[in-house]
């Protein structure tokens, strides 16, 4: 609502110094909202009602074909234009105007509003004009592409992997790293688990304890919900082998059951 009212403040300031520069009797404009559209929010010079909140259409009337093409649209005589439709005439002729111009207001190749400027007679408008319109939609796509800017910068980051995707992925690194016949690649793929360890940043709660790498690897299975089964397929051991490490994983961390020794080796920093 606040990044609204500030934008149409903007375009408000905009549109008077372009009546002021030209001498426009009437200028008026809108910008695009997500869930809005665009609607005719700002006026200036107007007389009736009959525009405001008008909601433009893309490739109706001349502000949707600007609103379309992305460039300058202007008519000498609206009423009788006959390259635009003209599904806005009442409103048009209910503020009694005649010759009318729209700029679009572009940011990032995307177009964000329309500027109009017109007069009440069928006139064509002089480049002095059309050069101040286009002026206008530059001083208003200027302010949003620094709005659009500093919300980027203040923008949270993106979410990023949740810490149990974190474990997991640590966890298949763990069974993988056995199967790398290559010793140098094999140690720098430890080296990345052994930095996955310690990602927490928590200082350890139980110094001290000292895992061998099977034992990490076991516990690393049981974090993740494996069974001794699975563990002993996914590592390439036997069952009563994967027993033996996790007893003795348990024996140094002091701890009674599976999911104990999990908790208390990621408080000793060899889990993640």
């Amino acid at each position: 609502m606040r990044e609204h009212v500030e934008s149409s403040v903007e375009l408000r300031g905009a549109l008077l110094r372009l009546r002021r520069a030209t001498g426009l009797p009437v200028v008026f404009g809108g910008l695009l909202h997500e869930t809005r559209g665009l609607r005719i929010g700002e006026l200036n010079g107007a007389v009736t009602p009959a525009l405001r909140g008008l909601a433009i259409s893309a490739g109706s009337g001349l502000g949707g074909k600007c609103l379309a093409l992305g460039r300058p649209c202007a008519v000498t005589d609206y009423r009788s234009a006959r390259h635009i439709t003209h599904e806005y005439d009442g409103p048009v002729s209910a503020e009694g105007l005649r010759s009318v111009i729209a700029v679009p207001v572009v940011v990032r190749r995307k177009v964000r509003g329309v500027l109009y400027g017109a007069l009440r007679d069928a006139l064509p408008v002089g480049e002095r004009v059309f050069d101040a319109a286009v002026a206008a939609a530059r001083d208003v796509e200027q302010a949003l592409a620094v709005r659009d800017e500093v919300r980027e910068l203040l923008a949270p980051p993106p979410p990023g992997p949740s810490w149990e995707e974190v474990r997991q992925a640590y966890g298949e690194l763990r069974e993988l790293a056995p199967k790398i016949a290559d010793p140098e690649l094999r140690e720098r793929l430890l080296a990345v688990c052994g930095r996955l360890e310690t990602a927490s940043g928590s200082p350890a709660a139980l110094p001290g304890v000292v895992l061998t790498p099977r034992e990490t690897d076991v516990l690393a299975a049981v974090a993740s919900g494996a069974t001794n089964a699975t563990a002993a397929a996914r590592l390439g051991l036997r069952p009563e082998t994967v027993k033996g490490y996790l007893r003795s994983a348990m024996r140094k961390l002091g701890a009674h059951t599976r999911m104990e020794a999990v908790v208390a080796a990621r408080r000793a920093g060899a889990l993640p």
